[in-house]
């Protein structure tokens, strides 16, 4: 059933090219609860968005996608009118999807070591080690994201490899570490990481969707890690603003 869903979900990521609304039938419009604030509620608000959207000619690209019990989420990349980066999460009851999350950016870089929003490893590894490396990250997002300790980040990051693929840092644990610490937004962006809302894990990959401040923004932060000998190798992520309440078309929140 894995291996169903995930293509499923390639297809109708895939059908915001065509509009085709038959892309949209795995999602069940009985029970389908969305949670991108811009999106109608529904199937139907679905089919209309992709028809919407095909009529610019996107292309979407979906360059990892996992599994992690019911949950199927890949990280893809848009071109729109300009080309964007994002991560979609969907929850499966049986053969449908019931439930949708995404973070999705305008696409930047590539960063100072070269490297874009989307390259790098993609291949699931370590199955038997899911709990292990879902466990290692929240206990980063714990202490170093929310809790500010980061001089704990040798105790979870690799301080031999570490590949950074947000645009604005790069390689190795002092351009992380100096990110983290800023506590003004004057020598960059300063981030604040207030609450971790979800963590799925397929082998030594694990994705986490937290909710906090970019600059005094109220945001959504979603982070892929890359694990490999019990320590973060490898990091991409998104960042989007929560529009407020009063823009939503939908009432289901964002996270």
């Amino acid at each position: 059933m894995t291996a169903q869903r995930k293509e499923q979900i390639r297809a109708l990521l895939k059908g915001i090219e065509t509009g085709d609304e038959a892309s949209t039938y795995v999602v069940n419009p009985d029970k389908y609860i969305q949670h991108n604030p811009q999106t109608q509620e529904g199937g139907e608000g679905l089919a209309a968005l992709f028809k919407r959207l095909a009529k610019s000619s996107p292309r979407v690209n979906i360059v990892r996608i996992f599994s992690d019990g019911d949950y199927v989420f890949g990280h893809t990349e848009y071109e729109f009118s300009s080309s964007r980066v994002g991560f979609e999460v969907f929850r499966f009851e049986g053969d449908q999807t019931v439930e949708h999350w995404d973070n999705i950016q305008s696409r930047k870089g590539p960063n100072l070591s070269g490297h874009s929003m989307v390259d790098g490893e993609s291949e699931v590894r370590d199955i038997e080690k899911t709990e292990t490396n879902r466990e290692l990250v929240r206990a980063f997002v714990s202490d170093v994201l929310i809790d500010g300790q980061q001089q704990n980040l040798p105790q979870f990051v690799s301080t031999e490899t570490y590949i950074e693929h947000n645009p604005r840092l790069a390689d190795g644990l002092s351009s992380l570490e100096a990110a983290l610490v800023l506590k003004t937004s004057d020598a960059g962006a300063y981030i604040q990481y207030n609450r971790l809302h979800r963590l799925l894990a397929d082998g030594n990959f694990v994705l986490s969707v937290c909710e906090g401040y970019l600059d005094g923004v109220h945001s959504s932060f979603y982070d892929l890690y890359r694990l490999s000998s019990g320590k973060i190798v490898e990091h991409w992520d998104t960042t989007e603003k929560v529009p407020p309440q009063s823009e939503w078309k939908n009432d289901n929140g964002k996270f």
